[in-house]
């Protein structure tokens, strides 16, 4: 077996898909979830304004809103958290994401002032800290946040992790790589955005280009960029097609330099550190 089919066979993507289909395989999914954990009352994340956490959060809102309904428990509710360092240059997309989840409560936690006492604190002892450095202690401190107000409401945390961020290692390791659920793992960055044209989401949200904004001195830096590949390159690799040697090259060595951050840490009965 090729290593294109054994990452796609681990990611679970299919070639193509019916996004009615894989909406209720996520709504339900978040239900079940709601079920086996009923002293579970909240869903919360963290809205970037992006397509990821717009189509996490409006699967999320959905799921809440049916829970309540079967229920008759009105205490199911979604608590979408804005998390910006500072202003937020893309401020305008971030409330359109959140007219169109509805959510049933939306909280600010400017985590500024956390970032840059950790910074403070941890250049006392002598050490520099680099740009890309403080851009992971914002992602974590976006989840600390996250989990906090999960942790006062009686909630999870949903994360916004799929197959194109994945197979790539996208995500900062126990930062937005950290959550309790994950309702869009399986899908590819293509068919995300059929399910937000599924769920008649404003196109802005889901052409807007993907950006992890995690850095200062580089603001706004599209994804693609940071990766030195396409989503349509990762996509099509996902989805078992043949692209171009370089692109295939650049996907599976994200990959294998990645693998860390797609365990949990590792312990002595692990085979993971042998391999």
């Amino acid at each position: 077996m090729s290593l294109q089919q054994e990452i796609i066979n681990q990611l679970g993507v299919k070639p193509t898909i019916d996004p009615q289909q894989e909406i209720r395989v996520s709504v339900d999914f978040m239900k079940d979830y709601l079920k086996k954990y009923p002293f579970l009352k909240t869903f919360v994340l963290g809205i970037s304004g992006g397509q990821d956490s717009t189509l996490a959060g409006r699967l999320a809102q959905i799921t809440m809103m049916e829970m309540r309904e079967e229920t008759g428990d009105d205490s199911y509710r979604f608590i979408a958290v804005r998390l910006p360092y500072g202003a937020q240059a893309d401020e305008a997309d971030a409330q359109k994401a959140l007219d169109f989840i509805q959510p049933d409560e939306s909280f600010v936690v400017n985590i500024k002032a956390a970032v840059d006492a950790q910074e403070a604190a941890v250049e006392a002892c002598g050490l520099d800290i680099s740009d890309f450095n403080k851009g992971n202690i914002k992602a974590r401190q976006r989840m600390i946040s996250q989990y906090a107000i999960a942790g006062a409401c009686s909630g999870a945390v949903i994360g916004t992790d799929h197959a194109a961020e994945n197979i790539t290692g996208f995500f900062t390791k126990f930062g937005d790589g950290g959550a309790d659920l994950l309702p869009l793992f399986r899908l590819n960055k293509r068919q995300g955005k059929q399910l937000l044209m599924a769920l008649n989401a404003p196109a802005a949200l889901y052409t807007k280009i993907p950006t992890a904004d995690l850095e200062d001195d580089k603001p706004l830096v599209a994804d693609e960029v940071a990766l030195g590949v396409t989503y349509d390159e990762i996509d099509d690799y996902l989805e078992g097609k043949t692209i171009d040697q370089q692109a295939r090259q650049k996907i599976e060595g994200w990959w294998l330099k990645t693998q860390h951050k797609r365990h949990l840490p590792i312990s002595v009965l692990d085979d993971f550190w042998r391999e």
